[in-house]
Parts: structure tokens; C-alpha cells; sequence
């Protein structure tokens, strides 16, 4: 019997990158437990659809979470940080610029 699962990689993935921004494709592959070749697609799939967005530092890709975007199913009128908590994802709080420079503080 084929083993499966209630998430798709897709999912799996997004979870993975929610987990480690600054991951690579081979990490986020290895996470899912599928090739680094699917993972690019995978993380183009979740850019293309506003999911994710990519941008390069240096040498590395560093991804952010758009986790207001609803889930595709139809079912559901979940947004896709609901399902990322749901995973154990922990969201960042978010502080206003400049706030850290006033207090004499280093968050980086």
C-alpha cells in the first residue's frame, strides 16, 4: 500500500520555508522528503500564486510569508497562516520601523 498524507507537498513545503526563510531548495527538499528539483518547482508554484515571495541576499534566496492569502480549497475559507499555526508555524510579530533604533536595540 502507497503511503499518503492529509498535506500536499505543496503545503509541506510552505511549511518548511514558514520554519527556516533562509532555507535552500535542497534543505526545503529534504524536509518535504522530496528532490531539490521538485522543491523549485514548488517554491515557483507558491511565488507564482502570491503565496511566497523570494528575494536574494547575497548568494541566498530568503522567502517571506504572505499569510493572509487564502487556501485554494473551496471548501475553506482559511487563510494559509491559519494552516501554517495549525503546523506549528510560530508568527513572527512584526515591529514599525525604527522602533528598535529608538529603543537602543539590535533585532536583527
Amino acid at each position: 500500500m502507497a503511503e499518503w498524507g492529509f498535506i500536499t507537498n505543496h503545503g509541506l513545503a510552505l511549511a518548511a520555508v514558514a520554519r527556516h526563510p533562509r532555507s535552500t531548495a535542497r534543505e526545503i527538499g529534504d524536509a518535504v522528503g522530496i528532490t531539490e528539483r521538485a522543491a523549485h518547482k514548488i517554491i515557483n508554484d507558491l511565488e507564482a500564486e502570491g503565496y511566497i515571495t523570494k528575494a536574494k541576499v547575497g548568494r541566498q534566496n530568503h522567502y517571506r510569508i504572505h499569510s493572509a492569502m487564502p487556501l485554494r480549497e473551496e471548501a475553506s475559507d482559511a487563510a494559509v497562516g491559519e494552516l501554517l499555526v495549525m503546523l506549528g508555524w510560530k508568527r513572527r510579530k512584526r515591529r514599525a520601523k525604527g522602533t528598535a533604533a529608538k529603543e537602543g536595540k539590535d533585532h536583527s
